[in-house]
This record gives C-alpha cells, sequence and structure tokens, in this order.
C-alpha cells in the first residue's frame, strides 16, 4: 500500500486514463465521430482510437491495483469506468467538440478522412 497522497495521485491518474479511455473509444463510433468533428475518420483512425482506448482503460486498471488489493482495485475501477462514462456522454450531450483535443490528429488530415 502506499502512502495516501501518492495513492491519490495515482488514483486521479487512474481516472483521468479512464475519461481518455471512454473518450477515445466513444470517437471511434461514427455516430460520436460525427458529433466531434463532422466527418467520419478514416478506417485507420478509427482502429487506432479504439486501441488507444483500450490501452488507456487497461493502464487505469493498473494504476488502481498498484493502489490497493486486487477486489478494492476492481471496485474503484469499476466505479472510474461508470464516472468516465457519465463524463463523456455529459460532454458529448453539452459540448462535443471538446472532446477534439483527445485526437487532434484524427479528421484534420494526418491520419485522414473517410
Amino acid at each position: 500500500m502506499h502512502e495516501p497522497a501518492h495513492a491519490g495521485w495515482l488514483l486521479a491518474a487512474a481516472l483521468a486514463a479512464c475519461v481518455a479511455g471512454m473518450g477515445w473509444l466513444a470517437l471511434s463510433m461514427p455516430v460520436h465521430a460525427q458529433q466531434v468533428w463532422g466527418a467520419t475518420p478514416s478506417r485507420t483512425a478509427t482502429l487506432w482510437l479504439r486501441g488507444l482506448g483500450a490501452l488507456a482503460l487497461a493502464t487505469a486498471l493498473g494504476l488502481c491495483l498498484a493502489v490497493d488489493h486486487a477486489s478494492m482495485a476492481a471496485l474503484v475501477w469499476l466505479m472510474g469506468l461508470a464516472a468516465a462514462a457519465l463524463i463523456v456522454a455529459f460532454t458529448l450531450a453539452w459540448r462535443a467538440r471538446w472532446l477534439r483535443a483527445l485526437a487532434p490528429w484524427t479528421c484534420t488530415g494526418r491520419i485522414g478522412r473517410q
């Protein structure tokens, strides 16, 4: 177990990773990409977004496991996933374009549009 201040930073990083991961997974869906960019990203960009999303969620689990034992870490990770899903859903409903910050290279010509 870590000292409380260190654990707090690790859990904050885990929540940030959950939000980024959920955001990337949402942006890999054509409907949400259309909301954010007004265009659908290419197949390559979609695969990158899905991979980044999965990697970020796995990283969040690893950070939670670094803070506490497995059963508590899994619970905290699931709560982080739920909170991140709400944050991304509300962002998509209120200010969808804010999610552009998660993938500035997408739909700008680097990876390209369909």
